[in-house]
């Protein structure tokens, strides 16, 4: 694979060492595909960066470690590649390490191999268990900034949280739907993807609490584990609809909406109102169409700016902020959608 890129550097982009990196651009025997594809990866993600490598300053390296769907993991990486100039002349060099679902000891293992390896940063989206937490200390231990991302580890000892205020956001959605059904009776159905991710936990718990105190009357169905993937989500959500008759709306924390609608459809049910989360291609899609009434939306590059800033102050790159924002939550209906 041609390429104008120094051999330690793609060593250091895929996290493998030079000797190993110089057996695959060469063609050697013996080389198992899958690094071939993480030094495919590599190269390419360094030509994605090589629009701002001719700028001079310092250089910072960020491990993005993300348990998503690729719908979201996508949104992600376009946002650190859009604000990797933010700090100019200092550039950030991203190293993304994403997966559908993970074990949380897989999780811990491959924070192990960054820390080991060396990063100045690890941005993190994992469940809040203690695995997860025993691996952040070890990097936080060795001086290596982790900021979580969307969900937060609030007991471990992370260096920051860059994300919205979750429990806000499931109260906000709370008020949209009790609003629309103040007068007639509702079932909500919830979708979590999982119940391991203290973000959706949080949207969860300020959702039930606004319906508890101003909407008694609205009920809630809950479907989880269906990791956000249209598949699993989409047999969760045919069952739950077919045997609770009483769901007319959808609060969606997880995704997997299009297998959610597509659920109602197959048992020819209306949903009333569909409330979801992110300004994914899935969510546009069904905002344009109509079949998405309300989406809770927070700018992931401002959530990438923050967790720049908060390593580049570990690094004593900048000078310490006294306090950290958190995201704006953002109502979007078909007439307001932002530039994304």
């Amino acid at each position: 694979m041609a390429h104008p890129f120094l051999v330690k550097d793609i060593a250091f982009q895929a996290g493998l060492s030079t000797a190993t990196v110089d057996r695959v651009l060469n063609g050697r025997r013996g080389v198992r595909q899958q690094t071939v594809m993480r030094v495919n990866a590599a190269i390419r993600e360094l030509e994605r960066q090589q629009a701002g490598l001719e700028v001079q300053g310092r250089k910072i390296a960020v491990d993005v470690v993300m348990e998503a769907p690729e719908r979201f993991t996508e949104a992600v990486r376009k946002a650190f590649e859009s604000e990797a100039g933010t700090f100019m002349p200092t550039l950030f060099r991203s190293r993304f390490h994403f997966a559908e679902t993970m074990r949380p000891q897989d999780i811990s293992q491959l924070l192990d191999r960054i820390r080991l390896r060396g990063t100045d940063g690890v941005v993190l989206k994992a469940p809040d268990v203690p695995e997860i937490a025993g691996a952040v200390a070890r990097l936080e231990e060795a001086g290596v900034a982790v900021v979580t991302l969307v969900t937060d580890l609030p007991h471990s000892s992370r260096t920051a949280y860059a994300g919205a205020d979750n429990r806000a956001a499931g109260e906000t959605a709370a008020y949209l739907i009790g609003e629309r059904f103040a007068d007639r009776p509702a079932t909500v159905l919830v979708t979590i993807s999982s119940s391991r991710f203290r973000g959706e936990e949080e949207r969860e718990i300020g959702f039930r609490r606004v319906l508890r105190e101003k909407y008694p009357h609205i009920g809630v169905i809950e479907i989880s584990e269906g990791h956000g993937r249209n598949e699993e989500t989409g047999a969760l959500a045919l069952k739950a609809i077919g045997s609770h008759p009483e769901i007319n709306a959808v609060y969606s924390i997880g995704g997997g909406n299009p297998a959610v609608l597509d659920a109602f459809r197959q048992l020819q049910r209306g949903c009333l109102l569909f409330v979801a989360h992110d300004l994914d291609e899935d969510n546009l899609d069904l905002l344009r169409q109509g079949l998405v009434q309300f989406v809770l939306h927070h700018d992931l590059k401002t959530d990438v700016r923050m967790a720049f800033h908060a390593v580049m102050e570990r690094r004593g790159a900048l000078r310490a902020s006294e306090k950290r924002h958190l995201s704006a939550v953002e109502v979007i209906t078909p007439y307001n959608l932002p530039r994304v």
